[in-house]
């Protein structure tokens, strides 16, 4: 009963090693040139290739009020005086804007968060196909031998390309999350301190930089996919076989 389970389970492994194969070379002939010319396609739009920075800013819906008068008279109102800390120097916790009349501030923005929702899933992808390649060449790897590990060598150095690859899109998704928390932080300040233009100017100097950065970003996925495929197409003989049958004869 037992060797019947564990006969069950290797045949179940083996199974999911040769889907892996199939996967991976299907992925390389087809699915990589496909991802090239869609992504090709995609940066001769004129979202990705003709638009002004000036034409990512956008209104912050944070309306500056009227400036509170501060008084360091001691008649004057507690509120309207300044604080002062341990040390006795003066603070001010800003003019905070406590309502915002019209709408919430969007958490990015809209212009361009459409880019956002078209690059991300390729950048997925490419971290998705990424690891069905590792696992592809892992398969493929050989036993340990004395000699003959040329084509072993090849398919590390493959290994190591392709799991580079796999840590900068790794790197462009927390570029976008670090872009949200880069953001509020500014946007926050602006509330805190809606007379400061600087926190304006910073909100649309964050927004122009995230916008090049995603171009660049997607520049980057298809020139991956390029340089993976063109490295992978040329050494795939070696990848596959890597130990020839004829090395005994080779001494």
């Amino acid at each position: 009963m037992e060797d019947a389970t564990v006969s069950t389970v290797g045949k179940v492994l083996q199974e999911y090693k040769d889907s892996v194969k199939t996967k991976a070379e299907e992925l390389l002939v087809k699915g990589f040139p496909e991802k090239i010319v869609k992504l090709n396609e995609l940066l001769e739009t004129p979202r990705f290739s003709t638009r002004k920075l000036s034409d990512v800013h956008q209104d912050l819906n944070v309306p500056v009020p009227d400036p509170i008068r501060l008084d360091h008279s001691e008649d004057a109102p507690a509120a309207k005086k300044l604080k002062l800390d341990q040390n006795g120097e003066e603070t001010s916790s800003g003019t905070k804007v406590m309502v915002l009349p019209t709408k919430p501030v969007p958490c990015c923005n809209k212009k361009f968060c459409k880019l956002i929702h078209i690059v991300k899933p390729y950048i997925e992808q490419l971290l998705e196909d990424s690891n069905l390649l590792k696992m592809w060449i892992s398969f493929l790897i050989p036993k340990i031998e004395d000699g003959n590990n040329f084509g072993v060598s090849i398919q590390k150095a493959m290994l190591s390309e392709i799991q580079s690859v796999e840590s900068k899109a790794a790197a462009f998704l927390d570029q976008i999350s670090r872009y949200y928390i880069s953001r509020v932080r500014i946007v926050s300040k602006a509330a805190r301190y809606p007379h400061i233009d600087h926190c304006r100017r910073a909100i649309q100097e964050l927004d122009e930089n995230e916008y090049v950065s995603l171009r660049l970003v997607t520049r980057k996925v298809r020139n991956h996919y390029c340089s993976l495929h063109d490295l992978l197409i040329k050494n795939l003989e070696k990848i596959k076989q890597p130990r020839s049958s004829n090395a005994q004869f080779l001494y």
